[in-house]
């Protein structure tokens, strides 16, 4: 009964990896049999280009989540973690976005050159949320400018009546 949590957790990512590995296969079968092989006529270099670019995000992206999802033994082979859970947010989450989006951009690409607009999506949230952990450290440009009186009142208000306590009534028996 020891470890059962890691043991299922295991066995959770193992089968969440191959799940991914099957549609990362699939997505790239599927472009190239139709876009290389039923559109040949439009298949140019740009697509080798795009087919290259997706399958060097997939490569990057799976490789990171299965690193994450690798267990971790003991000298004597005895399971000790099963691996980072794949359902958490984070970083995991951002790299299953980047599959996905892959994924939908190669298929949807197979209809429409246009559709490659799509990935620019990608490096834009990453700059957003570049932005934004940059933005943490600058400082920022309202510290000199001085409060109101109204403002200053309301506030020290405030901070008095944060700074008592709060009486709690209890019932007599």
């Amino acid at each position: 009964m020891a470890n059962q949590g890691a043991k299922k957790r295991r066995e959770e990512n193992t089968r969440h990896m191959n799940n991914l590995f099957r549609i990362i296969i699939v997505s790239n079968a599927v472009y190239i049999l139709l876009r290389a092989g039923f559109f040949y006529s439009t298949f140019t270099w740009l697509h080798w280009i795009g087919l290259i670019i997706t399958s060097g995000a997939y490569y990057l992206c799976y490789k990171q989540l299965e690193s994450m999802a690798k267990p971790a033994y003991t000298d004597d082979g005895e399971l000790l973690d099963g691996g980072f859970d794949m359902s958490t947010g984070g970083a995991c989450g951002y790299l299953h976005d980047v599959i996905y989006i892959t994924c939908f951009v190669q298929l949807t690409s197979i209809i429409s050159g246009k559709f490659w607009w799509i990935y620019a999506v990608i490096p834009a949230f990453a700059a957003y949320k570049g932005w934004g952990l940059i933005k943490g450290f600058l400082p920022s440009g309202s510290e000199g400018i001085g409060e109101d009186e109204k403002t200053r009142k309301k506030r020290e208000k405030m901070e008095k009546k944060a700074s008592r306590g709060k009486f709690v009534k209890a019932k007599g028996r």
